[in-house]
């Protein structure tokens, strides 16, 4: 679950779906605890969504994000620009997902040897 913090802002190498999707499950149980934090401190603004607990947990995890997402790229054997397809409204998130979905190439690629033998 921390390897993607453990490798805070490295984007070489490759990421497998387990890293990536346990440090989305990690971001999910952290801003329920931050939110929580907000409202009983009574510090959450209902028209942002968030407070500060939570701002600072967002500002804090966007550099790891996005480096696990161009690290699980790579291991599908492709670079880290095509996480801008997500620019592309409706269906540029949809083929994201779908890629992260995917299972990693076997072997070594351009990016790296196959994490799953590490």
């Amino acid at each position: 679950m921390f390897e993607a913090l453990k490798k805070y802002a490295d984007f070489d190498g490759r990421a497998r779906r387990k890293e990536f999707w346990l440090f989305y499950v990690f971001i999910i149980l952290g801003s329920m605890v931050t939110i929580s934090l907000d409202i009983l401190t009574g510090t959450f603004d209902e028209v942002a969504g968030a407070g500060p607990f939570t701002a600072i947990f967002i500002i804090a995890i966007i550099v790891p994000g996005i480096a696990v997402t161009i690290r699980r790229l790579h291991d599908l054997d492709r670079t880290g620009w095509w996480y801008l397809i997500s620019i592309v409204p409706v269906v540029g998130p949809l083929v994201l997902l779908i890629f992260l979905c995917l299972p990693g190439t076997d072997g070594n690629n351009r990016f790296g040897p196959d994490p799953l033998l590490n």
